[in-house]
């Protein structure tokens, strides 16, 4: 058996920047247990398969697809930059002729929109709620040290703490952070935490004026830090949209890769995600 693969690099336009995802268009659906090996032999934050929902359309003409993400160790609810690079696939490889293609997803349906020279994702938004700093105390200490922390945000169905460090720290102070993750997994073992967002305000008084940064750990999914995180835009654009302000923003997650994500909160509860992809690899898994 032969699959297709690329690996693409989200919400960026240079190679080697950006979140990057491995897709695999297939004409069949694997199992369960293939797709973890294929995600565990690729080793990238998150793998995805694109499989046909009506058996006689294909990849050019098809509007609909079914879409599951997985990291090396586990299936995932939502992955952003993963279904940006899928999207990529089918438009720049597979010459889709529809203006949007729509993923049958394990969060719903996520349209992508060919847009310029990116696209754009309609996600869910998911509002997140605050919460006592003292009942995640262990794991915001591992998170962010001494430094002086602002609000404390949980997004309860994405199971995402948000940490907003106070706006008297430097943007240094956020991407100088040296997060154990093997700790940070340890401080929090009653299944309310997935994954933890560190956010910050912007600069977006100086160009190119970002509104919020930020930097996401998951290591109860297998993932040390995502360099790129479109489902944690989903709780960060909420919150942000709300203490801004603002239906529009521009967000800069903060990893080393770095990425851009032009954000969109709508009133009808989703927010619209935006990003360009670079393709860095073309080949096929052989098994």
């Amino acid at each position: 058996m032969e699959i297709s693969v690329f690996t693409i690099d989200a919400f960026t336009n240079l190679p080697f920047k950006g979140n990057p995802a491995a897709v695999c268009p297939l004409m069949h659906e694997l199992s369960d247990e293939l797709y973890q090996k294929i995600a565990a032999e690729m080793n990238l934050s998150e793998t995805a398969f694109i499989t046909r929902i009506n058996p006689s359309d294909d990849f050019t003409k098809g509007s609909r697809f079914s879409l599951r993400w997985f990291t090396p160790t586990t299936e995932v609810n939502l992955c952003g930059h993963a279904t940006l690079a899928s999207a990529a696939v089918l438009f720049q490889y597979k010459k889709n002729v529809n203006p949007t293609v729509v993923f049958e997803t394990k969060s719903g349906d996520l349209f992508v929109t060919k847009q310029g020279e990116g696209y754009v994702m309609d996600f869910p938004l998911n509002p997140p709620t605050q919460e006592d700093p003292n009942q995640f105390r262990d794991i915001i200490k591992v998170a962010v040290g001494d430094h002086p922390v602002q609000d404390v945000y949980l997004s309860s169905n994405t199971k995402k703490l948000l940490v907003r460090l106070a706006d008297s720290c430097d943007r240094s102070v956020l991407t100088s952070l040296k997060v154990d993750t093997v700790a940070l997994q340890s401080s929090e073992r009653m299944g309310r935490v997935r994954g933890i967002i560190i956010t910050m305000k912007g600069s977006p008084d100086c160009q190119p004026g970002y509104d919020f940064y930020s930097r996401y750990f998951a290591p109860w999914a297998g993932i040390p830090e995502d360099p790129v995180t479109g489902s944690a835009h989903t709780v960060l654009g909420s919150y942000w949209s709300k203490k801004l302000g603002k239906k529009k923003m521009m967000a800069y997650q903060c990893s080393s890769r770095g990425g851009e994500l032009e954000l969109e909160v709508r009133d009808d509860g989703r927010i619209n995600i935006a990003g360009q992809t670079v393709t860095v690899l073309q080949g096929t898994i052989t098994l």
